[in-house]
C-alpha cells in the first residue's frame, strides 16, 4: 500500500497528513477544493514529491481522476465548525455527506485497500458522565431552559452534579449540531461501505486539534486559532458561557501520525477510535496558558456567559483504544507545545473575525 489520496489534504491537518505519509515512503496524491474561508488566498504548499489536483470531492469527474491507481484513501475534505454549520446547513451537508458519498460510489469501480475517514469527537455531543455513586450515564443532555438560565453544569434526575469523565467509544452519539450530524453521517457510510466491498475501513473520531498552520482568519474552526486571533490583535478571547467547560486538544502531528498508523494497523480495520490527547482542559485556562506563551498575560478571557446552539459542556477522550489497536501514543502535550504554537502566531497574519462570528450568530438567534 503506497499510493495514497488524501482528500482535503491542502488543509491544516491535511497538510501534515500528507507530510507525515512522504516522510514514512508513501506516494502521495492530494484532492482539495482551496474554499477561500480556510485559505484565504494563501500561497498553498504541499510536500515535495505530492502531487495535487484542484477539484470538488463531490465533482464524479473529479473523484474518478483522484483515485486513478491510488491504493488508500484518507478522507478528510469536509466543511468544519459547530456555529456556521447551523445555519449553512446545505452547505455542509452538501460537501460533507453528498461528497463522502461521491467519494465512495467511484471507490466501488477502482476499488482500494483501505479508506480512513476524520470523524468527530462532536458526534458525542455531550461526553460521557457519572452519578456521585459511580453509575455511567451515556445520555447526560442539558435542557435549553437550563442553558438560557446560565445552569451550564448537567444534574442527575435527583438534582446532583454529574461528573465528566473521559468519553470511550462506547458512550452512544447524541447529536447536536448539523456538523455532528454530518460527521456521523461520513463515518456511517465508510464504515458500511467497507463491510459490503470488503474494503479496509477505519474512522477516526478526531478531538481540538491544534498546533501551527490553523486558519488564523477562520472563526468557526480551531478554538486555539480563535483565542490566537484576538490576542495577537490586542483583544481579549471570547469564551462562551463560564469558561469551565473541559475539552481534550491533541497535537497536529500527534493527528497525522494516527492516520498513518490508522493505513499501517491491520486490527483497526472496521472500527471508530478516539484521537485526542487523554486529557481534559478548562476552556479559561487554556485562553490563559495561551495569553501567556503569546507574552500577553494582561489579556484575560472576556467570558460572556452566553451559549451557542450546538456547544456541549464537557468532552475529552478516553484514548485506550487508540492505544490498543494502533499503538498511538501522543507525545505533544498542550502544556508544552504552546510556546511553538505562539512562535507560529507571530510570524503569521492573524485576521481576527471574532466579533464577526459572533454578529452572525446572534442575528440568527443562535446565541442565547
Amino acid at each position: 500500500m503506497k499510493r495514497v489520496l488524501v482528500t482535503g489534504g491542502c488543509g491544516f491537518i491535511g497538510r501534515h497528513v500528507a507530510q507525515e505519509l512522504v516522510e514514512h515512503g508513501y506516494e502521495v496524491r492530494i484532492l482539495d477544493v482551496l474554499l477561500d474561508q480556510v485559505h484565504g488566498g494563501e500561497t498553498v504548499s504541499i510536500p515535495a514529491d505530492s502531487e495535487l489536483i484542484k477539484g470538488d470531492v463531490r465533482d464524479r469527474g473529479t473523484i474518478s481522476a483522484a483515485i486513478s491507481d491510488i491504493d488508500a484513501v484518507i478522507h478528510l475534505a469536509a466543511e468544519v465548525g459547530v456555529g456556521q454549520s447551523m445555519y449553512e446547513i446545505a452547505r455542509y451537508v452538501g460537501t460533507n455527506d453528498l461528497g463522502t458519498a461521491t467519494l465512495l460510489e467511484a471507490l466501488i469501480k477502482k476499488p482500494v485497500e483501505r479508506i480512513v475517514v476524520a470523524s468527530s469527537m462532536s458526534i458525542y455531543g455531550e461526553g460521557l458522565y457519572e452519578t456521585p455513586d459511580g453509575r455511567r450515564m451515556n445520555d447526560a443532555r442539558r435542557s435549553p431552559i437550563d442553558v438560557r438560565a446560565g445552569r451550564w453544569d448537567l444534574l442527575s434526575a435527583a438534582g446532583d452534579m454529574l461528573l465528566p469523565v473521559p468519553t470511550d467509544e462506547e458512550k452512544r452519539p447524541d447529536l447536536a449540531s448539523i456538523y455532528a450530524l454530518t460527521k456521523y453521517a461520513q463515518e456511517r457510510a465508510v464504515l458500511i461501505f467497507g463491510q459490503a466491498y470488503d474494503v479496509d475501513a477505519v474512522a477516526l473520531r478526531l478531538f481540538n486539534v491544534f498546533g501551527a498552520g490553523q486558519a488564523l482568519a477562520n472563526p468557526y474552526t480551531g478554538v486555539l486559532a480563535n483565542f490566537a486571533s484576538r490576542l495577537a490583535n490586542g483583544k481579549r478571547p471570547m469564551i462562551f458561557e463560564d469558561g469551565k467547560q473541559k475539552r481534550d486538544f491533541v497535537h497536529v502531528r500527534d493527528v497525522a501520525r494516527a492516520f498513518r498508523l490508522a493505513l499501517e494497523q491491520r486490527p483497526a480495520a472496521g472500527h471508530a477510535i478516539n484521537i485526542g490527547s487523554g486529557r481534559s482542559y478548562t476552556i479559561s485556562e487554556v485562553a490563559r496558558l495561551l495569553a501567556e506563551a503569546m507574552g500577553v498575560p494582561r489579556l484575560s478571557p472576556e467570558i460572556l456567559g452566553k451559549s451557542r446552539a450546538g456547544d456541549i459542556r464537557n468532552c475529552f477522550a478516553d484514548i485506550a483504544k487508540a492505544r490498543e489497536l494502533l499503538g498511538f501514543e501522543p507525545s505533544h502535550l498542550l502544556e508544552n507545545s504552546l510556546g511553538e504554537f505562539a512562535a507560529w502566531v507571530r510570524n503569521s497574519v492573524a485576521v481576527d473575525r471574532g466579533a464577526d462570528m459572533k454578529r452572525e450568530l446572534e442575528e440568527r438567534g443562535l446565541v442565547s
